[in-house]
């Protein structure tokens, strides 16, 4: 198996960004088709964790002071790092600010009173609760 393996790699070649495969499907990794396959939830869940690792690290980068608060605090934060990723997280000037002061009823507010809470409604009152609550 593991020369079948080898080779298959060898042929296959390894892609980390989807592209079109010469029959024309969406494939990732090793030839794999994600357009009529999908992937498993073994993988859905490794990938999850491998992206929330780099959530967290990214926002401990932008954000050291995301070490201060609590957990459900520091989970908000990262959950908007994962969803928003670090340019538009960085947008969220008054709430980071609010939050490195302790006025975490502001955060709250400055989260809700954005497109991104409009955009992604429940979610962001969960958050901003959360926030409130820590």
């Amino acid at each position: 198996m593991s020369e079948l393996r080898a080779m298959l790699k060898k042929h296959e070649g390894l892609k980390l960004k989807p592209y079109r495969c010469p029959a024309g499907k969406l494939t990732i990794g090793y030839g794999h088709n994600i357009e009529d396959k999908g992937i498993s939830k073994r993988i859905a869940e490794l990938i999850l964790g491998e992206d929330l690792k780099e959530a967290m690290q990214e926002l401990l980068r932008v954000m050291p002071a995301a070490l201060l608060v609590s957990e459900p605090r520091q989970n908000v934060l990262i959950s908007m790092m994962f969803n928003l990723g670090t340019d538009k997280f960085l947008e969220f000037k008054k709430m980071i600010q609010a939050v490195e002061d302790r006025d975490f009823n502001k955060a709250a507010d400055e989260m809700l009173d954005s497109k991104w809470a409009r955009q992604v409604k429940s979610r962001a009152d969960e958050l901003a609760a959360m926030m409130r609550e820590g």
